[in-house]
């Protein structure tokens, strides 16, 4: 065999094994991104479980928990030197305090809406937040809507006016949990560090109010930790991996798959909920709610489909949707 011809059959065995060894790593992209979005989607039942304790305390738990939890994993992984490094400067400060405002604003109305019977309307929030972040996109980072993408907006914005005229007010809720996670969204946008560290800094930051209050809590002999049952201790310990884990499991699928992909699997998350609302605790679900919740649905299938569209023209002459964008710029 001549060197030429060997050489053609190295390249070939070479191209073959990054294919397959892309192709994996895809995959796994893919079920991590099933399993994050899953775990978020799942999340009503758990809090359920302690709809008994105020939000506000639950969400102090949380915010306690997830420090210590997450702690942990940076420890594991040697990622203190780079928080720190990332963490002390004006602009970094000043970026991950009003995130951490937003994120615990987020959550505490997201806990009292579960355990007051509006997960449906919960479910509302996590389905328009996409469009509300191409919109804040539009607006602060000189993003231009494309034609669909102006569509999808419209009609969303249509759904939730049906729905605020035919109830006689907006759906508060819905709107409050979209636009604090877009605005979060934003801020975080061009943060130095990956989600891990960020949301490390950002419980840090209400760690010690947090567990201030439940201090409080405990010396006034009404805080629900260590004053109920083991199995109540331990959900309320495990709020701290219940919010970690998904996101753990979100930040190794984002560096295995495309945008594109995530932004079609993130509706399981409220797909989720949605039906978890009206098929396990009997929320109820009108007609009026039913053209609403419509329109936002067909705005989102029209968002996904001008995505995918763009991702075709731009990127692509041949579409592989679970291939990562930057397996195609190494190439």
């Amino acid at each position: 065999m001549h060197p030429p011809e060997m050489q053609e059959e190295n390249h070939v065995i070479s191209n073959f094994t990054i294919e397959t060894e892309s192709r994996a790593r895809s995959e796994r992209g893919f079920w991590l991104a099933v399993a994050a979005y899953l775990l978020w989607g799942l999340l009503p039942v758990y809090w359920k479980q302690l709809d008994h304790i105020p939000a506000l305390e639950l969400v102090c738990h949380r915010i306690v928990w997830s420090f210590l939890f997450l702690a942990v994993i940076v420890t594991l992984t040697n990622q203190w030197k780079s928080l720190i490094g990332n963490t002390f400067s004006k602009p970094a400060l000043i970026s991950y305090s009003i995130a951490a405002c937003l994120i615990g604003m987020n959550w505490l109305t997201y806990v009292w809406a579960i355990n007051s019977g509006f997960i449906v309307e919960t479910s509302l929030g996590y389905f328009i937040n996409p469009l509300l972040s191409v919109v804040l996109g539009v607006l602060f980072l000189g993003e231009r809507l494309r034609r669909l993408q102006l569509y999808a907006v419209i009609l969303a914005g249509s759904g939730v006016l049906f729905l605020t005229i035919a109830h006689g007010s907006p759906p508060w809720v819905a709107l409050f949990l979209a636009s604090s996670f877009a605005v979060y969204g934003l801020v975080k946008k061009r943060a130095p560090m990956n989600s891990i560290q960020g949301l490390t800094v950002e419980t840090a930051i209400l760690f010690l109010p947090a567990l201030s209050y439940l201090l409080y809590r405990m010396r006034s002999g009404s805080d629900a930790f260590l004053g109920g049952s083991v199995t109540q201790d331990i959900l309320l310990v495990c709020a701290g991996p219940v919010t970690s884990i998904p996101l753990l499991l979100f930040a190794g699928a984002a560096r295995r798959i495309s945008l594109t992909l995530v932004g079609i699997i993130q509706y399981i998350s409220p797909t989720l909920t949605f039906l978890i609302g009206i098929t396990l605790y009997d929320e109820p679900f009108s007609q009026t709610k039913l053209i609403g919740f419509s329109a936002v649905w067909i705005a989102l299938i029209t968002f996904s489909f001008d995505g995918i569209r763009h991702q075709v023209k731009t990127h692509y002459h041949g579409f592989d949707l679970i291939t990562p964008r930057w397996y195609f710029r190494e190439r």
